[in-house]
């Protein structure tokens, strides 16, 4: 641990760690490892006492990421402590003379006095303005004060003032009587330039103490102020309150969507309202909440919602028992999984992240609760969508659609707002039993209008007509009597089917398989056989195709006749055609 023995903070870890190291700077981790170099090797964790000085912190764990190769290394000094240095030390770098106010036995306010020492050599430590030397400044001094993070805003508004007195007094010794020229104030304190506060006073400046006011604003839990985003970390944003204290809002308080990250809220120069959550007068802290500001402006948009029926929108975050959770405005809304598409029976899990729009149904401030709608608003949308199809919906017209139901006489399809029904024999060029052998729920269709019932608001789609008619393709490719190289797809008692065509399987019977008679095509053929056939007939009007192995083994010779004698030795005329188509 880099930090001081002595400091409560650093005893309280070291009670609780097993094997413990304290070092109060970089020169005595060095010693320490040159003395024990097997060290390097070991698991070693490195913290920092929180009010730690950032610059020798930064030296130590630079060291130990080179020596240390099993080092994990948490840069714990608090951002409040680190935003005091760097303030402190920019500040003493134009000074002449800087004051830090605060407790001798302080942590922090050594630090302070440590910090500002390096860039100001006239540096001094007081607890209280008594502590403050007479004749202190000079003509043309510019001094600056910091104090620690507990002391009282009174203290450094006392020692301000007796800066000032003391100036005053410095300029009526070096003035002579006769003189008459007014001089400028040279003191500048808590980082401010200079005040000239012997203007006039419509010239509009602030004097000292005036802006030694403004700068130890007191802010107090509840209050609304705005704010400017400085910097953003990964646990906490920094911002400009324009106070003594150091502010900074964590990043679980800028907005209640888990999906977005720090970068995605706010960036840095941007001026936001916050609510103050918490002040730390101990720690010289301010804790603030985006989130809750815009939780009370979303409320009054949400109470708003309900009387004027305007869909709001949001970010669904979880999924509750019997519904789903989305945050909008800052303001967690419940969703009844009967308000959700797809039901209260259905699994709402895909929602999660998804933004998605609703209605307010009920909404009662005093205990938190906020219940919507998604359902309302389809319902709505699905309405003026129908209104707008049967507007210009004629029979013939396109339409990009999606199957959302399939039953044993058809599929339905959404056709933007309005669902239309393709009969199954419209589905496809080949018979088919089901629709699913043709589409599947979810698929994304083309199809036409074949029919509109207006009054009973029926819709008839065509599909098959927009495919390619796989028969044409027949004619073209293959005639009665040609040598067809085949796929043995399926087998039945009565034969076995082949594919000729992508679309068109044609019947070979079981008399037609081989030159012997066989009790099973499963006894000669198997599924997935690649066999020659020939075209025994081609029946375009019935869209049935026969097929013989056995004719190309015998030639042409008695072909018809032996086919003729086959199929109805083995044909059971209705199932087998069936089968085919």
């Amino acid at each position: 641990m880099i930090g001081h023995k002595e400091h409560p903070e650093v005893e309280g870890i070291v009670s609780y760690a097993n094997n413990c190291m304290v070092f109060r700077g970089l020169e005595e981790l060095k010693d320490y490892t040159e003395q024990h170099p097997e060290t390097t090797s070991k698991s070693t964790l490195f913290v920092a006492q929180t009010t730690f000085d950032m610059a020798e912190w930064e030296k130590c764990s630079d060291f130990a990421k080179k020596l240390y190769t099993k080092s994990k290394i948490f840069d714990t000094i608090c951002c409040a402590t680190e935003s005091r240095q760097k303030e402190a030390a920019d500040l003493a770098k134009g000074c002449d003379l800087m004051l830090v106010i605060g407790g001798r036995n302080s942590s922090n306010t050594n630090r302070l006095f440590e910090i500002c020492k390096r860039f100001c050599e006239k540096t001094l430590l007081v607890e209280s303005p008594d502590d403050i030397p007479d004749g202190l400044v000079h003509p043309g001094y510019k001094v600056g004060i910091t104090a620690g993070a507990s002391t009282p805003v009174s203290v450094i508004k006392e020692a301000a003032t007796k800066m000032s007195e003391m100036n005053e007094t410095m300029e009526r010794s070096e003035l002579n009587p006769e003189e008459t020229v007014e001089m400028e104030k040279p003191v500048k304190a808590a980082a401010e330039t200079a005040i000239e506060e012997d203007k006039p006073e419509e010239t509009g400046e602030l004097s000292f103490e005036q802006m030694l006011e403004d700068s130890l604003l007191t802010l107090n839990t509840g209050d609304r102020v705005k704010v400017t985003i400085m910097s953003i970390g990964a646990t906490e944003v920094q911002v400009d309150l324009g106070t003594k204290q150091s502010a900074y809002i964590p990043v679980g308080e800028l907005t209640d969507d888990p999906s977005l990250k720090p970068e995605d809220v706010v960036k840095p120069g941007d001026e936001v309202e916050v609510f103050v959550v918490r002040v730390n007068d101990v720690e010289g802290t301010i804790m603030l909440s985006k989130k809750r500001v815009d939780a009370i402006r979303g409320w009054d948009e949400i109470e708003a919602a309900v009387d004027n029926g305007a869909v709001m929108e949001g970010t669904v975050a979880e999924v509750v028992k019997g519904g789903i959770i989305a945050t909008c405005k800052g303001v967690r809304i419940f969703i009844p999984g009967s308000q959700v598409p797809g039901g209260r029976d259905d699994d709402h899990t895909n929602l999660v992240g998804t933004t998605q729009k609703f209605r307010i149904l009920e909404v009662n401030r005093k205990r938190r609760r906020v219940i919507g709608s998604i359902r309302a608003v389809s319902r709505e949308a699905r309405r003026i969508a129908e209104d707008a199809f049967w507007s210009t919906a004629e029979v013939g017209k396109k339409y990009k659609g999606v199957v959302k139901s399939l039953t044993s006489y058809g599929a339905f399809v959404d056709v933007g707002g309005v669902d239309g029904m393709i009969h199954l024999s419209e589905l496809s060029w080949n018979r088919i039993r089901h629709p699913s052998e043709a589409v599947s729920v979810g698929d994304n269709i083309e199809v036409y209008i074949k029919d509109l019932d207006t009054e009973r608001k029926r819709i008839s789609l065509g599909y098959k007509n927009l495919l390619p008619n796989p028969w044409d393709t027949l004619k073209e490719t293959y005639k009665e009597g040609d040598v067809a190289h085949v796929k043995i797809v399926k087998l039945m008692p009565f034969g076995a089917f082949a594919e000729l065509i992508p679309g068109i399987d044609g019947l070979i019977y079981i008399s037609q398989i081989s030159t012997k008679r066989i009790d099973k095509p499963a006894s000669v053929l198997s599924i997935g056989d690649e066999v020659d056939v020939k075209i025994v007939s081609i029946d375009y009007d019935a869209m049935r195709v026969n097929l013989s192995i056995r004719a190309l083994l015998e030639g042409d010779q008695n072909t018809d006749t032996a086919y003729q004698s086959g199929e109805k030795a083995a044909e059971p005329s209705s199932e087998a055609g069936e089968k085919q188509e």
